[in-house]
């Protein structure tokens, strides 16, 4: 008797790293946050420290490209779905 064909596609592995480090918006934006943040974080501006908390959004298509290759269900599944 013949095997039962599969139908669809593979299952697409994600980059841990990069699916923790990007985010994407209900729009289809991928935003990321802003580095730097880590240590001597006293001697900068208040201003300074305050833009340092907001998101980016990733500008260069090659870079979105990438990034939607390295986590290919970013936009798909909420953070933290209903349980």
């Amino acid at each position: 008797m013949p095997r039962k064909q599969k139908s669809g596609k593979y299952k697409l592995k994600t980059h841990k790293a990069t699916a923790k480090r990007f985010k994407m918006t209900g729009t289809g934006k991928i935003v990321r946050t802003k580095g730097g943040k880590s240590h001597r974080r006293r001697m900068s501006a208040k201003r300074v420290r305050r833009q340092w908390d907001k998101t980016m959004q990733v500008g260069e298509k090659a870079m979105q490209r990438r990034i939607r290759r390295l986590a290919p269900y970013l936009g798909k599944y909420k953070a933290n779905p209903p349980a």
